[in-house]
């Protein structure tokens, strides 16, 4: 079962995702939950910058832009594209 569980950071642009949990103490995981990114948030990636670093997220019907340094310590499930 948790062979399906990756980091936000390794997800695709275009991919939808839900929040299995966050692996980060102190302010930053204050501000993570602050922002919408809390367990069992829908989260849709929406675009990556030219170099990769930050890439923008849609959690909570808001965009978010979160560097790799943030968004690998979320740990997310893809949701199955053919579920509509």
């Amino acid at each position: 079962m948790t062979e399906n569980i990756i980091l936000l950071s390794q997800c695709e642009t275009g991919d939808a995702v839900v929040i299995e949990s966050i692996s980060i103490q102190g302010v930053m995981r204050r501000r993570l939950l602050d922002l919408g990114f809390i367990k069992g948030a829908y989260v849709d990636v929406l675009q990556k910058s030219p170099l990769g670093d930050p890439t923008a997220y849609r959690v909570n019907n808001t965009t978010i832009a979160l560097r790799k340094e943030e968004s690998s310590h979320i740990f997310v499930k893809k949701l199955k594209e053919d579920a509509l």
